[in-house]
């Protein structure tokens, strides 16, 4: 015991050696043996796990650390050592709280340890800040329910709230104050009245975030709706509502195995086993909604997928499991399934059903990695056929042939077994002589699908290119372009060798201008068009055909329009048509020795085509290029295929080669302005939730340049003035990605847009203490900031002018009125008595017609001060709401009242004797107001025309910004209601420059 006891000291003393020379893992070794060695209870067990703790921490496994230091506490509950290094992992795991709590006892157990203080204050202001927010995000919380679940709110303000919850619950913090609230209830009860496609999709991906990254969520979740309410809400001709809940599902999946949506995402092993019941039930379900009959087509492709993505052996691998509980039969209902058989107990498919269908089996079959799982696969397959085969109508038979162009389309291996089977050939030979439509469409399909290799295409040459040729004759077109596709694909089975001919010379041409017209017609159908696509993805291995194809814009354009549908089961004739076109197919490297000794012996030797030359497929690529096929491959690019992918990702490489096509300054340009008008329009944390809202900061802040247009800048200082905004990391990126100094650029600009747009970026930005600390000499700050906001001064010139205004009409009056009452007690022949103040000697008394003059201009003087009183009152208001149109009549009355006035003292000046005081004061005092006047006019004329500029801009714009009401007030949203005096409005984005 002791022997052991001493050994155990000695791996601890040489553990803390390895510790002091920065060997963790060895100090980790060390500990650990010791661990094994020690007395269960003792406190030198506890020794070396909270030893072991501290190695943990320098390795920054935190979780591990946590777990060593709960043990060691459990031993001896008071160890300082044991507290701080648990507190150290609890704050590393942001579990500020808990780390707060182990931190203040470490100081209550040992008060003078001087180490836990700095730990303690920052602690403190964390978890404060933290319960501040809390605090916040519950008022937010709230008060976005009270108006989200109001049926009766308005609409705008509903969909703003849901949107803002669901922005909350992508925070670990807003997610759990919303499952307080009782959300989740809430929106199982929203949805069975809701009405508002957009309340209805944002409340489904509440859902998803809730139950993202925590298994005790989702589970609450699950337990709160049940399954059946997600298979319930999926069933939806909807893409946006499928999709959303397609997401959600897989999001429960996610957080149940510790996957993620990335590429070659692994399952946590440990979670997978713990959380297995859920996981088993959820798929389980799944599974048994394969053929449910009251679904509609696109939820069952939901499902479908949803399953392809799940049950590989590198994700949950399920496919065993599915076998076991009937998933193959069930599949293969759904690849049977023609949508000519409308019974009332038929499945609901769309185009892609079965295309979804034959991905999943293929993803089944891959995980048949073993001979007994491959036989239990077969088996499961023929007796679905056998059970067929055994029904003796024309249906069965039909529904098998479907099924095995499936197979033949999905796992071809299992296919071209099937077709091998005695009898199965020859059902579908004589199905297509048949005069039934429906049977010869299904047997010229398989009869396609079937020529897969350039043995069977001999073989299927031999038996069936007469019953083709003939079906090719029938009257109906879908016969008709079937067959054409069946010929198409024999006649390409000798590949891209320019030697091997199957058929006459020049033939293919035809076959591929038949496919063409097909293909082009405005007025043939998708199921036409792209049978016709899948025929030139035959015939393009022929490199006469390509040169053709490329030179057509109207059937490049039908292809590119084809496949924006992004109907699945138009995927592989549009993508292998585009491979071919490019070259973009594996070619096999050929060795001269070898070619040279192939010749020796008399082998063949395949030829490549002189249209097959680099410089020919250089040009192809190219115009391709320019018709954008890029956004057919967008638009197909949502598959499980992993074959589908690659041919996708072969014509992106083919395309990327060509430096011209690799992306034009102005299509970069463009997208970039798309991303800023997103991020006007939206609240950029819906816009752009996590890493991607950080990743459109450097496009935006490439628009920043000269060369871009004036209402390019003006967009992309409005996009990262909502960014800016959200949190301090968006603010720390413009900082990283040099937006200061170009934002501040924009300070200098002429045009007053420009100016308030970079004004409100920087507002934004001074949330940051590192931009604070920036500006906060004023010194060094940019002086146009200054000058800037002095901008206002022009606004307070115009009140002051309107105050001026009031006066100058009560002071125009009061003259008026006493120039009238010395006129007539000055009239001649009046005579005066007593003693009086005034003395009228400087009245004019001259002239009849000059004193009526000088009357009629002191009336019309007091009628203009009236006028011009009741404008200036309007002035007053419009100023202070900004109201340009009522400036109006202000700016007219008072132009003209001062060019009445100016010409009254002119010749009140000329006709009185100036050598009187009043006279003379008079003309000084009417001289100084006329100057002010006119200045006080200019400045209110300016100010309206500026506000008449951004009206007009105003309404030239075509996106509107809504306020974010869960934002904080404190700090400006964006540049809506830029002018300085009205913060609350909400302005469009507009042209500028």
């Amino acid at each position: 015991m002791c022997e052991t006891k001493d050994k155990a000291e000695k791996l601890k003393e040489q553990g803390n050696e390895a510790f002091k020379n920065n060997e963790w893992d060895t100090a980790i070794s060390l500990y650990s043996e010791a661990v094994l060695l020690a007395e269960s209870e003792s406190r030198e067990l506890a020794t070396y796990l909270k030893n072991r703790a501290a190695a943990y921490l320098k390795k920054e496994k935190y979780e591990e650390a946590l777990k060593d230091c709960d043990l060691s506490l459990e031993i001896v509950p008071t160890d300082p050592k044991a507290l701080f290094r648990r507190s150290q992992a609890l704050e590393n795991l942001k579990r500020y709280e808990e780390a707060y709590r182990d931190a203040r006892q470490v100081l209550n157990v040992d008060p003078t340890n001087k180490a836990i203080q700095s730990t303690l204050e920052r602690l403190h202001q964390i978890v404060q800040e933290r319960i501040r927010e809390h605090a916040q995000t519950t008022t937010k919380v709230e008060h976005m329910n009270k108006i989200a679940f109001d049926i009766t709110a308005d609409k705008e303000k509903r969909e703003t709230a849901m949107n803002n919850l669901l922005v909350l619950a992508r925070s670990k913090a807003g997610a759990d104050i919303i499952m307080k609230f009782g959300v989740v209830h809430q929106i199982k009860k929203l949805l069975k009245v809701e009405k508002n496609q957009e309340i209805y999709v944002g409340s489904i991906r509440i859902i998803g975030e809730l139950c993202k990254d925590s298994a005790d969520r989702a589970k609450s979740v699950l337990r709160d709706v049940g399954i059946p309410w997600f298979l319930e809400i999926l069933d939806s001709d909807l893409d946006i509502q499928v999709n959303a809940v397609q997401y959600c599902m897989q999001t429960i999946l996610n957080t149940f195995s510790g996957m993620d949506n990335k590429v070659d995402t692994k399952p946590d092993k440990a979670l997978c086993e713990k959380y297995k019941n859920e996981i088993d039930t959820l798929l389980s379900c799944l599974v048994y909604s394969i053929n449910n009959r009251i679904i509609s087509g696109k939820a069952r492709d939901a499902i479908m997928e949803l399953i392809t993505r799940n049950i590989h052996y590198t994700t949950l691998n399920w496919a065993e499991r599915l076998i076991e509980i009937g998933g193959l039969q069930r599949l293969m209902e759904v690849a049977s399934e023609l949508e000519e058989y409308k019974y009332e107990s038929a499945m609901h498919i769309s185009p892609s059903s079965r295309t979804v269908a034959a991905v999943c089996l293929s993803r089944i079959f891959e995980n048949m990695y073993y001979d007994q799982a491959r036989e239990r696969f077969m088996n499961g397959i023929d007796e679905y056929i056998k059970d067929k085969l055994l029904t003796p109508d024309i249906e069965s038979k039909v529904r098998v042939t479907v099924a095995i162009t499936s197979l033949l389309r999905g796992p071809l291996d299992v296919g071209n077994a099937v077709m091998g089977r005695e009898g199965i050939m020859e059902m579908i030979l004589v199905m297509a002589g048949t005069e039934d439509i429906l049977q010869q469409k299904v047997a010229c399909e398989c009869i396609i699908a079937a020529a897969s290799k350039q043995d069977k295409a001999k073989a299927i040459i031999s038996q069936g290119v007469d019953i083709l040729k003939g079906l090719y004759k029938s009257n109906d077109p879908g016969i008709r372009v079937r067959a054409l596709v069946g010929l198409c694909k024999l006649g390409s089975s000798g590949g891209n060798d320019a030697s091997v001919k199957p058929f006459a010379e020049g033939s293919t041409l035809k076959l591929a201008e038949a496919c063409r017209r097909y293909l082009i017609h405005p007025g043939q159908d998708q199921d036409l068009r792209k049978w016709a696509a899948e025929g030139l993805s035959y015939l393009t291995l022929d490199a006469e055909v390509k040169e053709k194809l490329v030179e057509d814009k109207l059937a490049l354009k039908a292809l590119v329009e084809l496949a924006k549908s992004g109907d699945q089961s138009v995927l592989y004739g549009v993508v292998t048509t585009l491979v071919n076109l490019c070259n973009a197919y594996d070619k096999q490297e050929l060795v001269p020795e070898m070619v040279e000794l192939a010749k020796f012996a008399k082998h063949h030797i395949p030829e490549e085509h002189e249209f097959d030359d680099p410089d020919f497929v250089m040009k192809r690529i190219i115009i391709l290029g320019n018709e954008n096929v890029t956004t057919a491959l967008v638009a197909l690019s949502k598959t499980e295929s992993h074959n589908s992918k690659e041919l996708i990702a072969r014509v992106f490489n083919a395309l990327c080669s060509e430096a011209e096509l690799r992306g034009t300054d102005k299509g970069k340009r463009n997208a970039a302005q798309a991303l800023s008008r997103i991020a006007i329009t939206m609240n950029p944390e819906v816009a752009f939730p996590g890493q991607r809202m950080l990743e459109v900061i450097r496009p935006l802040i490439a628009l920043l340049h000269p060369d871009c247009t004036g209402l390019e800048n003006f967009e992309a200082l409005m996009g990262l003035c909502n960014i800016a905004h959200m949190n301090e990391s968006a603010r720390q990126r413009i900082i990283k990605d040099g937006g200061i100094p170009k934002i501040d650029n924009y300070l200098y600009e002429e045009h007053t847009m420009l100016k308030r747009a970079a004004v409100q970026a920087l507002t934004n930005m001074s949330l940051s203490p590192d931009v604070q600390a920036l500006y906060e000499d004023l010194s060094k700050a940019t002086p146009l900031h200054v000058k800037y906001l002095s901008s206002r001064n022009i606004q307070r010139a115009a009140m002051i002018a309107a105050i001026y205004s009031l006066f100058l009409t009560i002071l125009t009056a009061i003259t008026a009125v006493f120039d009238l009452y010395c006129l007539g007690m000055a009239a001649p022949g009046s005579t005066h008595y007593g003693y009086y103040i005034i003395s009228y000697e400087f009245v004019y008394v001259g002239s009849t017609h000059v004193r009526n003059a000088l009357a009629m201009f002191a009336v019309f003087s007091f009628l203009g001060s009236l006028i011009n009183f009741v404008t200036s009152i309007i002035l007053i208001v419009a100023l202070r709401k900004e109201y340009e149109s009522k400036i109006v009549p202000w700016l007219v009355t008072f132009a003209v009242f001062t060019i009445f006035r100016t010409l009254a003292f002119v010749f009140f000046s000329v006709v009185n004797d100036m050598i009187f005081a009043y006279n003379i004061m008079m003309c000084l005092i009417w001289t100084l107001c006329t100057v002010v006047s006119v200045y006080g006019w200019v400045v209110v004329y300016s100010l309206y025309v500026e506000l008449s500029d951004l009206t007009k801009l105003e309404d030239l714009a075509h996106l509107r910004m809504g306020t974010m009401a869960s934002l904080n007030a404190s700090a400006t949203h964006s540049l809506a209601g830029s002018r300085p005096t009205t913060p609350h409005s909400t302005v469009s984005t507009m042209p500028v420059g």
